[in-house]
């Protein structure tokens, strides 16, 4: 899941105007000649290890993240699609004056932030969304919806309009919950803390 593909949420019309602007037609031609199940093994496999980066690197940040994420998808989703569409926006500025002379000292720096920020958020909506449908089975583990977001992720493969816009909500449900723990941790620490009165202190 390249940043080209994360931000476009519509089918291979759009997918095609965007490639040929970034100038990576043939890389996502290459990918779209592979057979459909060689496809869904790539997204399966590249999930799974994306997600046990993040979530080992990031343990209480993924944990967490994950968690509100599920607990309020709605502020989730609301919060990340514009800033889904900002990363993504200035990931593909980065992409198109990457090649001009100017482009480089700025472009740079764009595409490897979308290269970290996307497949990281994206990871993290997947196993909120895997981790949601298999609490509905009983089995409410972290590691479990790892496995069901990566599976998700790989049956998504045989299409790839269907790969871009479960990357596009994944990616939002992820970047939204991301926000809100970073901008959450602006207050109070532990908000079970109260203040008690002199008077009232035992």
């Amino acid at each position: 899941m390249w940043p080209v593909e994360l931000y476009t949420t519509v089918g291979p019309p759009v997918l095609d105007s965007v490639v040929s602007v970034s100038g990576d037609g043939g890389n996502l031609e290459a990918y779209r000649s592979l057979e459909p199940i060689v496809r869904v093994g790539i997204q399966f496999t590249a999930t799974v290890l994306v997600a046990m980066v993040v979530l080992g690197m990031l343990q209480t940040y993924g944990t967490r993240a994950v968690t509100k994420s599920r607990r309020s998808p709605i502020i989730s989703l609301c919060l990340g699609l514009p800033s889904l569409l900002v990363v993504g926006g200035l990931t593909g500025t980065g992409i198109v004056i990457a090649d001009t002379s100017v482009g480089v000292f700025f472009g740079i720096p764009l595409v490897v932030l979308g290269a970290i920020v996307l497949p990281t958020v994206t990871v993290i909506g997947l196993s909120a969304i895997g981790t949601a449908i298999a609490s509905r089975f009983g089995a409410d583990r972290l590691w479990i919806g790892v496995l069901v977001g990566a599976l998700l992720s790989g049956l998504a493969g045989f299409s790839l309009p269907a790969t871009a816009v479960l990357a596009a909500f994944a990616g939002a449900f992820g970047l939204g919950a991301s926000v809100r723990i970073v901008f959450g941790g602006v207050g109070t620490a532990q908000p079970d803390e109260r203040t008690v009165p002199p008077a009232n202190k035992i």
